[in-house]
Order: C-alpha cells, then structure tokens, then sequence
C-alpha cells in the first residue's frame, strides 16, 4: 500500500479545487445554508426546537455558512464549536437527525449546481449528524451511567 504524503495547504487546495469543479463556491453555500434553514423554520417538528435555541437568525445564519464553506471548501471560516450551540437544542431526540438530514438531502438535491454535490455534501452531513447524536445522546449517558 501506498501513502501519498501530503501538507496542510496542499491538502485544502485539493478540496478547494475538487469543491470548485462540482460548482461548490460561496454563492451556492449561501444559496443552500438560506433554503435550508428556512425549510428547518416552517418545518413542524424542527421548526420549534430550532426556534427555542436560535434567538437572532440574522447573526446565526452567517456562521452557518462559514460552517459548511469550511466543511465543503477548507476555507477554515468557521471557529465555532458545534457540539455547545447544537447542546442548546432542547427538546431535540436522537430521530430529530433522521429529520434534519431528509430535509437537508432534499434540499442539497434540489439546489445542487452537479449531481456529485449531493454525496459529496452528505457524506459530510452524516458524519457531523452522528458526530453530534454520539456527544449530545450516548455520551452523556455513558457518564451518568460510570459514575458511583
């Protein structure tokens, strides 16, 4: 087996390039961050967990978009961390990310600019999905579970 050893920066540049190519830029990270999210806010079951969490969507949105540009792009725009905002979601279960990820497929489906930008955005998508279920659901209850 062979391993290609590769820096930090060639390595964004790779995705840069990969994500450019699929017509992934920043115009249609806004365009789906904006559809998405305005999909989650009518939606009944997501709509008002959301709505409980997120007081100002005017400041909420653009680091959702520095979020998914740093996902789908490299662009290393976002900072934040994930696990604490998606913590404030009160109300939420375990099958709400069953929700939110049918909602988001249909929408990277609906907007993609090329069809290899639904797997390429999923993939993503699933991986943060069980990311998040595993720190806010499993873990939790692991402690509770090993302590005396």
């Amino acid at each position: 087996m062979t391993y290609r050893v590769r820096s930090a920066e060639q390595r964004r540049a790779e995705i840069q390039e990969r994500a450019a190519a699929m017509g992934i830029d920043d115009a249609f990270i806004a365009h789906l961050v904006d559809t998405f999210y305005t999909r989650v806010r009518a939606h009944e079951r997501l709509g008002p967990i959301f709505a409980g969490a997120i007081e100002d969507w005017d400041e909420h949105l653009p680091k959702m978009k520095d979020f998914w540009s740093s996902v789908a792009m490299s662009t290393g725009r976002y900072s934040g961390k994930p696990v604490l905002a998606h913590q404030k979601l009160s109300g939420a279960a375990q099958e709400d990310f069953a929700v939110w990820l049918g909602l988001f497929e249909q929408t990277v489906h609906d907007l993609a600019p090329s069809p290899d930008v639904i797997p390429y955005f999923m993939e993503r998508a699933q991986r943060i999905a069980e990311s998040l279920k595993l720190a806010m659901f499993t873990l939790p209850s692991l402690r509770k579970s090993s302590e005396p």
